[in-house]
């Protein structure tokens, strides 16, 4: 499993989402990342893809993660 990260821009805001992406390889993952920021631009935000990268548990937060950063 794959989280992609987006930077948005409207106007003068930017922020960042993520989404899962669900992909055999880091290839297919960056391939379908930037095939749907490409889809998602048909709008008024603006949608970059700023970074792709393997995830064990994304978006997840649990006792794993609290030992992880104490």
């Amino acid at each position: 499993m794959y989280m992609a990260e987006f930077k948005l821009r409207f106007g003068n805001r930017k922020w960042y989402v993520r989404r899962i992406v669900e992909a055999d390889s880091y290839e297919k993952a960056v391939e379908l990342a930037k095939k749907y920021a490409e889809l998602m631009n048909k709008g008024e935000v603006k949608w970059e893809l700023a970074d792709v990268y393997e995830a064990a548990r994304p978006l997840m937060i649990g006792e794993e993660e609290i030992k992880k950063l104490e």
